[in-house]
């Protein structure tokens, strides 16, 4: 099943696919420069360049606008970014959520939902997920998610141009299945 009409829900979000009328929600929060510089892209200067991304990146595949049920509006963006010839069944996940609503649990309850599509319904064997140096609440994100350290790659050029370190995490669908199977309850929240 594609996500072109799905919707996933946890306790306190929806996540379904982006909407063209979603424009001037991403701007509020994507033209932060504090949410999008620490993911290495640039903040968005308008709700005509917000609409353009919609149109564009936000319409592959499995990418999801982060929608809190209590609003209905989009506060942050999760995905799976899937390959074209997938022959190891691996993705990389990317996300990020408005600076109000940091701090909150509201990206690792989406992770955690993202995590169920892929491994459980994608058939997915592993799940990438990437940071760079300094960005430390994505790397609580992964770590709090069962992403295991993977390896570094320095001088790497990112998106905005200037020069960072990346760190990479993954996690398998064996350990996800083993965290599933004995976590507590908080896990799967």
């Amino acid at each position: 099943m594609t996500s072109k009409h799905l919707h996933l829900e946890t306790s306190r979000l929806i996540l379904r696919p982006w909407k063209e009328t979603d424009a001037a929600s991403l701007y509020k929060y994507a033209r932060d420069p504090m949410v999008g510089t620490k993911a290495g892209w640039p903040p968005h200067t308008s709700v005509e360049n917000s609409l353009t991304i919609i149109r564009s990146v936000f319409s592959a595949p499995e990418i999801y606008a982060v929608v809190l049920k209590e609003t209905q509006e989009p506060i942050g963006s999760i995905g799976l970014l899937l390959k074209e010839a997938n022959e190891n069944q691996e993705a990389e996940i990317g996300y990020w959520i408005g600076k109000p609503y940091w701090g909150q649990g509201l990206i690792p309850e989406a992770v955690r939902c993202i995590l169920q599509r892929g491994f459980t319904e994608l058939n997915l064997i592993a799940i990438w997920g990437g940071y760079y140096e300094g960005n430390n609440q994505s790397c609580k994100v992964m770590k709090k998610c069962g992403f295991i350290y993977h390896h570094t790659e320095y001088d790497k050029i990112s998106p905005l141009g200037d020069i960072r370190t990346e760190h990479f995490t993954r996690i398998t669908s064996v350990s996800y299945t083993h965290l599933r199977a004995h976590e507590t309850d908080s896990y799967l929240v």
